[in-house]
């Protein structure tokens, strides 16, 4: 079993070799509370509702188009960036939410 971890931490230290990260952004008072965001390919982002009411988070971005359908307080919506490229990110609710996500390889 030791051989098994030490392996795994040689190969997670090895040049080139990356792990992909998760993030989490919260929807508070109709607002993303990170306007840009830096990633990079394979991570994720956890779109988290904060507010009294339905989110619709979605992004018609050629790099990483999707719609998270509405969700209410409490919940929330994954999306995992498949691409590199800049991802506007929008409510349809609730128009004047906006934020950037930039993806790099």
């Amino acid at each position: 079993m030791r051989h098994i971890i030490a392996a795994a931490v040689l190969l997670a230290a090895a040049p080139g070799f990356a792990v992909a990260a998760d993030y989490d952004v919260h929807q508070r008072g109709n607002q993303f509370d990170v306007k840009k965001l830096a990633i990079h390919v394979g991570d994720s982002v956890t779109f988290h509702n904060d507010d009294a009411h339905f989110h619709n988070i979605f992004s018609l971005s050629e790099a990483q188009p999707f719609d998270l359908g509405s969700y209410p307080q409490g919940e929330s919506r994954k999306v995992t960036f498949t691409k590199e490229g800049e991802v506007d990110v929008e409510c349809a609710i609730h128009p004047a939410m906006k934020m950037t996500i930039v993806v790099a390889k």
